[in-house]
C-alpha cells in the first residue's frame, strides 16, 4: 500500500493536453510517461540482475499490458482475482501474496502462479496438504514466506507494515531453521515511497538470517515501496546494493514495485458542476473524493491540480452526500464557471485501482492518450449497469 501523502507530480505532457477533448470525470494515462518508466525500472533489472515485477495493487489497466511485458518480468498478485488478470493478460511470471488465503482458492492459485507467498507459518502448516496435492497433480510452483524485519522505516505508523502487532509478515525474531522446512524464497515489503537508504537499513537487519540460511532458498523478494523512477531516486545505488545481495547471497532478487510503473502518468479530469458561497466559494466537481480519489481522505493526502495559480481561493468537494467529500482548497487566477475543466496530476496509480460508485456517483471514462503522437483512445467507458450490477 502506498502512502500518497506527497502523491503529486509534475504536470509534463499533460500540461499540453486539451482537457475538453475526452468526457468528464476521466482518467487519461499517458502511454509514453508509463513506457518512460518501463524503461528505467528495465534498465535496473538490466543492470543488477534482478527481476522486475508490476504489482497490480497499484497499477492494473491491463489493456496496456502487453507494453509491461515487454519491460518487466511479469506481476506480482494479492490473491486469486490479480493472479487470474497476471496470468491472462501478462506475459512473465505471477508471485502471490495475499496477508490471509480461503482454502478453497488455493488450488486455482497454484496453477496461476510461479510463487505462492503465506503470511504465516501456520497457514503454510494448515495448507501444506494442499501444496502436496497440487504438486502431486503436476503443478509447479515456489513457496515463499512474508517476513517481518522488525523494523519500522515508514514516516506515518498505519502504513508501516513494522508497525506494533503488525499483521503482515511473521516476525523475523521468531523464525528458526525449521521453519523453513518446504520454504523456496522469502518475501519483505517494508517502503512506501521511499529510496535505497531505508532498504539498505532492511538488508542489514535481516542479513544475518538469510545468510544463515540462504542454502535453503532460491530468491529474495525485497517488496515494493520503491520509488525508483523518481527524478532523485538513487538508481546507481540501487543497482549496486542489489549486485551486493546476489553476490552475497546466490539467490535470484526480485523487486515489485508498482506505484514506480505509472508515477506521474495519469490524470482524472473532472467539471465544476456548480459554485457557492459557505464564507469562501464552494465548488461541487463531478470528481468524488470518496469514490474517485479515497486515498484523499484516507491518507490523507492533498492531489496537485494542473495548472493551479491565483489568488482565489476555492474549496473542491465531489457530489456525494458524504460531508467529508472534500479534495481541497485550491487557488483560481478567475472565478470558475459550471462547466470549467479542471484535472488532478498523478492519479494513475492507486486512485484507479481503488474507484467506487458509493452513493450512485458515476465511474470516470478510462482513456489512453500518447503525448508523443498525441494519438488519444477511448478505452472503457462505464454507465448504470455497472453500478446495478454490484447490489442486488
Amino acid at each position: 500500500m502506498a502512502l500518497m501523502k506527497t502523491k503529486s507530480g509534475g504536470a509534463g505532457a499533460f500540461a499540453a493536453f486539451d482537457l475538453n477533448r475526452v468526457s468528464s470525470p476521466a482518467f487519461v494515462i499517458d502511454e509514453a510517461a508509463v513506457e518512460n518508466n518501463l524503461m528505467v525500472l528495465s534498465d535496473i533489472a538490466e543492470q543488477s540482475g534482478a527481476k522486475i515485477l508490476l504489482a497490480l495493487k497499484a497499477f492494473s489497466m491491463w489493456s496496456l499490458a502487453p507494453l509491461v511485458s515487454k519491460y518487466l518480468s511479469g506481476t506480482c498478485a494479492s490473491g486469486l482475482y490479480e493472479a487470474r488478470l497476471g496470468r491472462e493478460f501478462y506475459q512473465g511470471e505471477v508471485s502471490t501474496y495475499c496477508a490471509g488465503y480461503k482454502a478453497q482458492d488455493l488450488p486455482e492459485i497454484f496453477k496461476l502462479s510461479d510463487h505462492v507467498l503465506f503470511n504465516s507459518l501456520d497457514q503454510k502448516t494448515r495448507f501444506w496438504p494442499l501444496v502436496e496435492e497440487a504438486r502431486k497433480a503436476g503443478e509447479v510452483f515456489d513457496i515463499g514466506l512474508r517476513i517481518n524485519p522488525e523494523l519500522a522505516q515508514g514516516e506515518i505508523e498505519k502504513y508501516d507494515p513494522c508497525q506494533p502487532f503488525s499483521r503482515l509478515g511473521t516476525p523475523i525474531s521468531a523464525l528458526c531453521s525449521e521453519d523453513l522446512n518446504g520454504i523456496e524464497g522469502l518475501h519483505f515489503h517494508t517502503l512506501c515511497e521511499q529510496d535505497v537508504v531505508p532498504l539498505r537499513s532492511v538488508w542489514q537487519r535481516i542479513k544475518p538470517f538469510v545468510m544463515a540460511h540462504k542454502d535453503q532458498l532460491k530468491w529474495l523478494n525485497v517488496g515494493g515501496g520503491h520509488h525508483i523512477t523518481r527524478a532523485d531516486y538513487q538508481r546507481d545505488e540501487l543497482i549496486s546494493l542489489l549486485r551486493e545481495i546476489a553476490s552475497e547471497t546466490g539467490l535470484q532478487i526480485y523487486l515489485e514495485p508498482g506505484e514506480a510503473v505509472a508515477l506521474d502518468t495519469g490524470i482524472l479530469i473532472g467539471e465544476i458542476l456548480d459554485v457557492m458561497e459557505n464564507e469562501m466559494p464552494v465548488a461541487i466537481l463531478d470528481i468524488s473524493a470518496t469514490c474517485h480519489m479515497p486515498d484523499v481522505i484516507e491518507a490523507p493526502y492533498r492531489p496537485d491540480m494542473l495548472g493551479e495559480a491565483g489568488d482565489i481561493k476555492i474549496r473542491l468537494g465531489g457530489p456525494s452526500c458524504l460531508a467529508g467529500d472534500i479534495i481541497g482548497d485550491y487557488h483560481f487566477s478567475n472565478r470558475p464557471k459550471p462547466g470549467t475543466r479542471i484535472a488532478f496530476l498523478d492519479q494513475a496509480h492507486y486512485s484507479m485501482v481503488k474507484t467506487n460508485t458509493f452513493n450512485g456517483v458515476p465511474l470516470p471514462s478510462i482513456y489512453a492518450w500518447d503525448s508523443r503522437t498525441d494519438a488519444l483512445r477511448l478505452v472503457k467507458e462505464f454507465g448504470y449497469d455497472n453500478f446495478k450490477n454490484r447490489l442486488s
